[in-house]
């Protein structure tokens, strides 16, 4: 019979394996503001709400900051106003999706290295320009970083390291603000809006009834039709049937009317996704207009595609794209087979479950696939495995100092048996 020390060993290891993961949220703005220089970029930073949700569950990045000398005299930002979203896809260019330190960029080979960027998961980056070709000059030790097009003409150099939290932040600071390939400026500034009536075209359609009611009845449709400039907007409109579906204990008009409008919101994405972009999405889970207004993680959808048809899941819901009612840059609307009910509403709704839809498998919800389509995905040699050689200022270091007293503690019990 093993001894109360043996036991006790056994059951400290089991609890150090059964610890959950500790989560970590990237506060980007927090970081950059105790570096004046980089004011105006977190400036720009702060007012992209919706970047802040692209943050929320990346743990492992790097950040190209450019500081107030060279971004006050960027002829980029001085000759154009950009609309927030086409600003906001430009710093989405400037987050690297893979953590490197200061001697990882200087062990790139003269031909570089390509690195996925932010904007890439988007969709809306032409071939694989949402990608950075990072090089490094063993004769001028220069770390360059351009667009992989033969002919762009945007490019930035690293000038130094500014901040490092292993492993999961480096911020470096470049003398550029870096423009994707093929991102047209002049179109995201002078593009005018549709001004397409969203209701009259539901009704119009004749299976969105109590879509096209709740909608005008909310006022929300308002504020869609406002989103139409800049990067556009997608909705995805439940057909009547969807609503003769919904199980008893669900009773969207019951709602107070501001949760009723959170879950309006949460149909529907901040840009244009045609058809074709759904289907060959780079990031599967998106964050929707409800996200913006109730935080970043929250209200997100995951997108993929299954025998053909393109899948929508909210965590209890799915649902397929049945038809599309409208596609016209910058406003795409499709209707989808089930209402889009949030987890952070119905979440401990019972009734409501996960159900997959005819002939369809349902996909593994919020699986994070940020790499795109023949990227290889393999962990980079560049990649830091976690150690305890550096001070971590993060609440991660606190939880890794927990692990190591208990494991001390359990190997000061086994010499006690």
């Amino acid at each position: 019979m093993p001894s109360l020390p043996q036991i006790t060993l056994t059951f400290m290891f089991y609890l150090l394996i059964l610890s959950p993961t500790p989560s970590f949220s990237l506060n980007i703005t927090a970081l950059l503001s105790t570096f004046p220089d980089l004011s105006q970029f977190t400036a720009l930073l702060s007012t992209a709400t919706p970047l802040t949700a692209d943050l929320s569950h990346r743990t492992s990045i790097s950040l190209l900051a450019v500081p107030n000398s060279f971004l006050s005299t960027d002829p980029n930002l001085s000759h154009h106003q950009l609309p927030p979203s086409a600003l906001t896809d430009v710093l989405r260019y400037h987050v690297l999706l893979q953590f490197l330190s200061w001697s990882d960029l200087h062990s790139l080979p003269p031909s570089g290295k390509l690195i996925t960027t932010l904007f890439q998961t988007t969709g809306r980056a032409t071939n694989n320009f949402g990608f950075v070709n990072i090089t490094h000059d063993p004769h001028s030790n220069l770390v360059s970083i351009r667009s992989p097009a033969p002919y762009s003409s945007s490019n930035a150099t690293v000038i130094e390291l500014v901040k490092t939290l292993p492993y999961n932040i480096t911020i470096f600071a470049v003398n550029s603000l870096l423009i994707p390939y093929g991102f047209d400026l002049m179109a995201s500034e002078t593009r005018p809006s549709m001004h397409l009536n969203i209701t009259k075209t539901l009704i119009d359609a004749h299976n969105f009834n109590v879509a096209a009611s709740m909608l005008s009845a909310s006022g929300v449709v308002n504020e869609f039709e406002a989103g139409e400039g800049g990067s556009g907007i997608t909705l995805f409109i439940p057909v009547d049937d969807a609503f003769a579906d919904l199980p008893p204990s669900v009773s969207l008009q019951s709602l107070p009317a501001d949760k009723k409008a959170v879950v309006l919101k949460a149909h529907v994405l901040r840009a244009y996704y045609p058809l074709g972009s759904l289907q060959s999405t780079a990031n599967p889970l998106q964050p929707t207009l409800a996200t913006e207004a109730m935080g970043a993680g929250s209200f997100t959808l995951n997108i993929s595609t299954f025998n053909g048809s393109v899948a929508i899941n909210t965590g209890i819901v799915q649902g397929i794209i049945t038809q599309t009612v409208f596609d016209q840059n910058p406003i795409a609307i499709f209707g989808v087979s089930k209402v889009l009910l949030p987890r952070e509403i119905f979440g401990k709704n019972p009734i409501v479950s996960v159900k997959s839809p005819p002939d369809i498998i349902a996909p593994p919800p919020y699986d994070d696939a940020s790499s795109p389509s023949g990227f290889d995905g393999q962990p980079s040699h560049l990649s830091s495995p976690p150690g305890l050689g550096e001070d971590v200022s993060s609440n991660v270091a606190g939880v890794h100092g927990s692990e190591l007293f208990i494991f001390l503690l359990c190997i000061n019990l086994y010499l006690m048996v």
